[in-house]
């Protein structure tokens, strides 16, 4: 019995092999979409933590630039009304002042004023010794002998050439020669009397003396040391001389108050040194203008020192005689600084930009002083402001703007 065998014809095992190929390309692709989810996953968690730490950079150099910039307190200078005396900070100077130097070479040979001295006008300061000037005189005034015999030979033969002349024993010429040379020898003797003239006047300035009557107030000089005429270099002084009685007091008026000083006012001189005493003074001239930096006006007063008491050079306050019915400023101690160059405020302006302004202090209150230039009732200072504070150091305001402190211990 033969065995049948069953032969599949072609077209019924195609179906069977396409389909086997679909069901193996399936998961193919399912792995390929989630492959490229999971890179597009990645790309975004990458972009996201890109921008994250660029934003945060960002907001750390904003924070670090907000911290580098000091914060402030602001406030106003109060602005109050004044019935009081006008009371005004001045510098005291000599009367007149003047630094004496040597008109002539040589060594000091003596001085005999020193520091501390009162002398009168024309006293003898110093002695110089003068050895070349001497000589040059000695030389010139024996020049001069020699001119003038020259000038007796000169003469004496123009007069023998002129009578010689009547009798035409010589020519004209030789005459007119001989007057010239005659001529010549007055104008040389004429020249060296001059010369010699000048060299007496060297010679006399070996002695220095005191060109007003004053007080000695520095001596430069000491016995042997060499000295050169007129004041080129350095250590050329010899002598200062002061007149300290009257002196001169200078004060800076403010602009607000300058109206109220007038010539011949009278002005009553402070110091701390001497309290309760007043030095009467007299206002006896002004600037006549106001200076455009400090806003002040430049006064004078005069006031007596017959007994020396007030030294030039002192620092004192000035009472004016009037009662000043005008707005002034103070502001809280708190809000000056104090630098070597001079008192200071810091003003803060639009652009939040630090302004260390110089300002003139008046009365102090206690917690708080007089401002008398350097500041408007306008302005912004900071408050309790940093020693490191520079000008043009940008700022920022912190917090609303605080009102001036009343003055205290008016």
């Amino acid at each position: 019995m033969s065995s049948l065998q069953v032969v599949s014809s072609p077209s019924e095992t195609e179906p069977q092999n396409s389909n086997r190929d679909r069901r193996n390309q399936r998961p193919t692709r399912k792995t390929g979409w989630l492959v490229g989810a999971f890179i597009l996953v990645l790309l975004i968690a990458g972009i996201v933590t890109i921008v994250s730490k660029l934003s945060e950079k960002k907001a750390l150099a904003a924070e670090t630039e907000r911290l580098a910039t000091p914060s402030v307190s602001l406030t106003h200078p109060t602005q109050e009304q004044s019935h009081e005396e006008l009371v005004l900070p001045a510098t005291v100077q000599a009367y007149k002042e003047s630094p004496i130097y040597a008109r002539t070479n040589g060594y000091v040979l003596h001085w005999y004023k020193d520091i501390g001295s009162h002398v009168n006008k024309g006293d003898l300061l110093a002695d110089i010794d003068t050895p070349e000037v001497d000589q040059e005189l000695l030389q010139a005034r024996a020049n001069r002998q020699q001119i003038q015999a020259q000038l007796g030979l000169a003469k004496s033969s123009a007069e023998r050439w002129e009578n010689l002349r009547k009798s035409d024993s010589v020519s004209q010429q030789e005459v007119d020669q001989q007057v010239s040379g005659y001529q010549q020898a007055q104008a040389n003797l004429a020249a060296s009397d001059a010369n010699v003239r000048r060299l007496q006047q060297m010679e006399a300035f070996k002695h220095v003396y005191a060109p007003f009557s004053g007080v000695l107030t520095k001596r430069n000089i000491d016995v042997g040391a060499l000295i050169n005429a007129g004041n080129a270099g350095p250590d050329k002084e010899l002598f200062d001389v002061a007149q300290v009685d009257p002196l001169r007091v200078y004060v800076n008026v403010p602009q607000t108050y300058s109206p109220a000083i007038k010539i011949g006012m009278k002005a009553f001189l402070e110091q701390g040194e001497y309290a309760g005493q007043q030095f009467e003074g007299q206002v006896v001239r002004t600037s006549e203008s106001i200076d455009p930096t400090t806003r002040t006006l430049l006064a004078e007063i005069d006031v007596p020192n017959h007994n020396g008491k007030i030294l030039p050079g002192a620092y004192a306050q000035v009472h004016f005689a009037a009662k000043i019915n005008a707005p002034r400023l103070t502001v809280p101690i708190n809000t000056l600084l104090f630098r070597a160059e001079g008192p200071r405020a810091a003003v803060v302006g639009s652009d939040n930009k630090v302004q260390l302004r110089p300002i003139g202090i008046g009365r102090d209150y206690g917690s708080a002083v007089e401002v008398v230039s350097g500041l408007q009732a306008s302005d912004q200072i900071i408050v309790n402001p940093a020693d490191s504070l520079e000008d043009g150091q940008q700022v920022n305001v912190a917090g609303p703007k605080q009102q001036g402190s009343e003055k205290q211990g008016q």
